[in-house]
């Protein structure tokens, strides 16, 4: 019963990246457009290059052309170094965003740019968590830092907010500060949504004092596939012996281990904490 090697079906993981791709192409034809916001990552780019050719060259350039040429070694990098599945379902997203991007009509919610700085983020946040969960991703920036974090185990969005902001301060020399300050409120509201929401590359420490050490470590094994190390010592208000279990595990599976241990045994006390880093092997299921 090896629980961590369980995914998703790939008609869900299709139904979510689709989601996702109907949400980003509403987002930019809504809250982006009404307040002339610059999301994240390459759709940003793309953006940012479309609205210069056309207020500097009276040149309209489709916005799916676009993404889809930034996106071209990003995919190289998904196919190479992240897994095939997980980029075709990417690669999937980018060309339907792109496309309703194109062809759906821009809507006007609001034009208070600060409501759509919020809401745009947070729309935004919900689509990049759609592809997170579908274990896909929004391609571009997103291909890198998954990327990263699969190879050093280290939360990349902070990452991408500074690549984001970069690019931002580029579009506020060329088309003044108000978009480019407010698209900043949109990227960090954004980023903060996706760290709260998405949990994967977060880790969590629990310390299980029990009594049944070996059949709450099985359900350790069995539900995340990592290890505990076992401590023993004396209840000092008891003077019983006790067992103390610690491991390391992502915070996405904390909540789900956490009643399981519960359920083996109801009188285990566990105590969870966040961890700010691990240094050395910690087990990472790798990206089909």
């Amino acid at each position: 019963m090896e629980k961590f090697e369980q995914r998703q079906p790939v008609p869900l993981r299709l139904l979510l990246v689709l989601s996702a791709s109907l949400i980003f192409a509403f987002n930019i034809n809504t809250f982006v457009h009404s307040a002339s916001l610059f999301p994240g990552g390459f759709a940003g780019v793309a953006l940012l290059i479309q609205k210069s050719f056309k207020d500097f060259l009276g040149v309209a350039l489709p916005y799916s052309a676009l993404t889809y040429a930034l996106n071209a070694i990003p995919i190289v990098i998904g196919f190479r170094f992240i897994g095939k599945k997980f980029t075709v379902l990417s690669c999937v997203l980018i060309v339907v965003s792109g496309l309703a991007a194109d062809f759906l009509p821009y809507i006007m919610l609001t034009d208070d740019k600060i409501l759509c700085a919020v809401f745009g983020g947070l729309l935004n946040a919900l689509a990049v968590s759609l592809c997170l969960f579908a274990e896909s991703s929004s391609g571009g920036t997103d291909f890198i830092a998954i990327y990263i974090a699969e190879r050093t185990g280290r939360s990349a969005w902070n990452i991408i907010f500074a690549f984001n902001c970069i690019v931002l301060c580029i579009a506020g020399i060329l088309f003044g500060w108000d978009a480019a300050l407010y698209s900043i409120i949109f990227q960090y509201t954004s980023t903060q949504a996706i760290d709260f929401m998405y949990k994967k590359y977060a880790k969590t420490t629990l310390l299980i004092i029990t009594s049944r050490p070996a059949e709450v470590y099985n359900v350790i094994r069995a539900q995340t596939n990592h290890d505990a190390t076992l401590f023993t010592g004396t209840g000092l208000y008891s003077g019983k012996e006790r067992s103390l279990l610690y491991s390391v595990v992502s915070s996405s599976e904390s909540g789900h281990l956490e009643k399981a241990i519960r359920l083996t045994d109801p009188d285990a006390f566990i105590n969870v904490l966040q961890s700010k880093a691990i240094i050395g092997k910690f087990f990472r299921r790798s990206n089909d």
